[in-house]
C-alpha cells in the first residue's frame, strides 16, 4: 500500500508522542477534580499549575492572565463578548452603542460572534478587508477607528491563505491612539487569534501589544479539545458562561486535566524545536511553491509570497473544480484541503478567497496544502507529481463537459 502523505496541518496536527505520554497518567491513575482539596484533587491542580507557567513563559506573561478554554472558538467568543458584555455593566456605557472593528477574512468564529453582537444590538461592527496580498494595512485600521471604538480583533496568520498580519504595528498604533483618547473614552482592548501563529512566529504579548491573545493545542501537536485565551491583566472583560468558580471565575466547567497537561508540553517543545524546525519546513515549503508553479499552468499563489506563515501554500487552479481535486488527490494518498476544516461542509466559495479579490468561480478552484515537523521532502516530490497528473485529469473532464455543452446550444 503506498504510504499517505499529510499536507493539511493547519486543519489539525498529528498529536506528539512526549504530549501523549505526559497526558496518559491523567486519564486513570491521576484522575482528580482540581477543584477538590483532597490530595486527588491537589495533584491534579499543580499539574495544571505546571501547564499554565509554560504557557505564561511562552508568551511573557503571568500566570494569572491564562485562562484554559476547550479551544480557540470559545477563547474568540469569550475575547469579543465578553469585552462587550463588561462595557454594558459600565456606569455610562449606555450612551453610545460600542463600536468593533475586525477583518472580513477572520476564521468564523470571531466573524460569527461579532455579527452576533451586531444583530444584538449591542455593538456596531466595522470589517476592514484585506489588500490582494492577503495583508491588512495598519492605515485602514486607523481609518475606521471612531470615539466608541472598544475592540480591535485581527488574526495574527490567516488559517487559509497562511498571510502574517502586521500585529505589533496594529498594536502600536492603538497604544498610541489610547494614550490620545480623552479620559472620557474607553480605552481600545486588542485582541488577536493566534492559533496558526503559535509555531512559527513570535508570541510575546508585549512585543505585540495586545491584551487578548487566544489558541488552540491541537494545531501544535497538542490534544483536541483544550485551548487559552490569554487576558491581560486589568482588561475589562466578563465571563459568559455561568457555573463555577474556575479559571479566576472567568470560565466556568470542570478542568479537562489531561488537554491542559497537554497543552502545557505542547508549548515546551514549540519553544524546544522552533529553531530547528521552522527554517527547515520554510525550505520545503518554498519547494512546493516554486514548483507548482513552474510545473502546473494556469496556476497562481493566494496572498503574499513573503509574509505569511512558513508552512503554508494556497493556490487557485483555473478550471478545475476545489472538492474534486480534494477528493481525487485523497484517493492518490495525499491529504489537503480547500480552506478552513470549519468549513468544510459549505459549498459557498471561501470568504477568504472572496474578501482578497478572487470572483466565486476561482475561489471554488483553491487548494490549501500546509507542512509540518512530519513533512519530508520525498513527501513533497510524490505530492506534486500527483497533484500534476490530477489536475491534468480534471481538465480534461472539464474540458469535455464544456465541449458537449457548447456542441448542444
Amino acid at each position: 500500500m503506498a504510504k499517505k502523505i499529510y499536507l493539511d496541518y493547519a486543519a489539525t496536527t498529528p498529536m506528539d508522542k512526549e504530549v501523549f505520554s505526559t497526558m496518559k497518567p491523567y486519564f486513570s491513575e491521576k484522575f482528580g477534580n482540581a477543584m477538590s482539596i483532597h490530595s486527588f484533587g491537589q495533584e491534579a491542580l499543580a499539574a495544571i499549575d505546571k501547564a499554565r507557567s509554560a504557557l505564561a513563559e511562552f508568551l511573557h506573561a503571568t500566570s494569572a492572565e491564562i485562562i484554559f478554554t476547550s479551544g480557540a472558538t470559545e477563547s474568540n467568543n469569550l475575547a469579543v463578548k465578553g469585552i462587550i458584555k463588561s462595557y454594558q455593566t459600565q456606569s455610562g456605557s449606555q450612551k453610545r452603542k460600542p463600536h468593533i472593528i475586525t477583518t472580513s477574512f477572520e476564521h468564523h468564529c470571531v466573524l460569527y460572534a461579532c455579527r452576533s453582537m451586531a444583530k444584538e444590538g449591542l455593538a456596531e461592527v466595522t470589517y476592514v478587508k484585506p489588500g490582494k496580498d492577503g495583508l491588512i494595512k495598519v492605515a485602514d485600521i486607523k481609518r475606521a477607528i471612531r470615539p466608541n471604538t472598544i475592540l480591535v480583533s485581527v488574526m495574527y496568520v490567516n488559517n487559509e491563505i497562511g498571510t502574517a498580519q502586521p500585529i505589533k504595528e496594529i498594536g502600536k498604533l492603538i497604544k498610541l491612539t489610547n494614550d490620545q483618547r480623552p479620559t472620557t473614552n474607553h480605552k481600545i482592548i486588542f485582541h488577536t487569534d493566534a492559533t496558526q501563529a503559535i509555531n512559527y512566529f513570535d508570541c510575546n504579548i508585549d512585543k505585540l501589544g495586545v491584551d487578548l491573545l487566544s489558541m488552540s493545542a491541537h494545531k501544535i501537536y497538542g490534544p483536541k479539545g483544550v485551548g487559552m485565551l490569554y487576558i491581560r491583566k486589568g482588561t475589562p472583560i466578563r465571563h459568559i458562561q455561568d457555573g463555577g468558580d474556575q479559571e479566576y471565575r472567568m470560565r466556568a466547567g470542570t478542568h479537562n486535566v489531561a488537554g491542559i497537561v497537554g497543552l502545557g508540553k505542547a508549548i515546551e517543545l514549540v519553544t524546544r524545536n522552533a529553531k530547528r524546525e521552522t527554517p527547515r519546513i520554510k525550505k520545503l515549503r518554498d519547494y512546493l511553491i516554486k514548483r507548482v508553479l513552474k510545473e502546473i499552468p494556469k496556476v497562481k499563489l493566494n496572498g503574499s509570497k513573503i509574509k505569511r506563515s512558513p508552512n503554508n501554500a494556497n493556490f487557485t487552479f483555473a478550471d478545475v473544480e476545489g472538492e474534486g481535486l480534494i477528493l481525487s488527490l485523497d484517493m492518490e494518498g495525499i491529504a489537503a484541503s480547500t480552506g478552513s476544516a470549519c468549513s468544510s461542509g459549505a459549498l459557498t466559495p471561501s470568504h477568504v478567497l472572496l474578501s482578497i479579490g478572487l470572483k466565486p468561480e476561482e475561489a471554488h478552484g483553491s487548494l490549501r496544502m500546509t507542512l509540518g515537523k512530519y513533512t519530508t521532502k520525498q513527501d513533497i516530490e510524490i505530492a506534486v507529481n500527483k497533484l500534476k497528473a490530477v489536475i491534468g485529469r480534471l481538465r480534461k473532464i472539464s474540458g469535455r463537459v464544456l465541449s458537449d455543452y457548447y456542441s448542444k446550444k
